[in-house]
């Protein structure tokens, strides 16, 4: 562990936003998840949800870049308790749908917890992401095509999520709990000796302020 990359880790979860959660409502096709990570890990976002019939999720991990280490992945079979959950903490739950109700994505307020939902390449939304929607959300389309890729139009809507919350302040000082900031510190520095502490049902050791472990 050197300083420079200690330093560098402490710095980007000190600009996490865990308010944030992307739901991805069956979305499987591993490049795109991908993608969704990168932009998901460039702008703060540290989880992200996945509806899936399979445990697993997979994911390109040549295009993920990396971007997989630092952005976990939750997988449920069906999201309603994900979304009851969320609403009960009081998180707008948006949906990106390209239909009637929706309006420009430019127009929704991110800078309070939100969830945003992306539905399947092809199949779209599911009804019950919808019926749980606080509010449907587009991104204008000026061509022949009447829909974005899924990952880019996840980047498009948290890179307006990022430009709201710079304006806000909301990435000036640390937003992750003293628990969970060191949590992921430890484990972001030393993610194999975390699953080692983690298969031993252990607590993390503490880290010195250069990133070694105080034993």
């Amino acid at each position: 562990m050197t300083p420079e990359r200690f330093e560098k880790i402490k710095n980007v979860l000190k600009k996490r936003q865990p308010d944030i959660k992307v739901i991805l409502d069956n979305v499987h096709k591993p490049h795109n998840l991908a993608a969704i990570l990168r932009s998901c890990d460039a702008t703060g976002v540290g989880s992200i949800h996945a509806r899936s019939k399979n445990d697993q999720i997979g994911v390109n991990l040549k295009a993920a870049s990396g971007s997989n280490h630092w952005v976990k992945v939750d997988v449920h079979n069906d999201l309603t308790r994900l979304y009851r959950s969320l609403k009960k903490k009081g998180h707008n739950i948006f949906v990106a749908n390209n239909s009637k109700k929706a309006v420009d994505f430019r127009e929704v307020d991110y800078t309070g917890p939100f969830a945003i939902v992306l539905g399947a390449e092809l199949d779209g939304l599911s009804d019950n992401s919808v019926d749980y929607a606080r509010q449907e959300v587009k991104i204008p389309i000026n061509g022949m095509v009447d829909s974005l890729n899924v990952s880019v139009a996840n980047a498009v809507i948290l890179y307006e999520m990022q430009r709201q919350r710079l304006r806000a302040g909301l990435y000036k000082s640390a937003r992750l709990t003293e628990k969970e900031y060191h949590k992921l510190l430890f484990e972001f520095s030393y993610p194999e000796a975390a699953f080692v502490f983690r298969k031993k049902s252990a607590n993390y050791p503490r880290l010195d302020e250069h990133g070694q472990i105080i034993s």
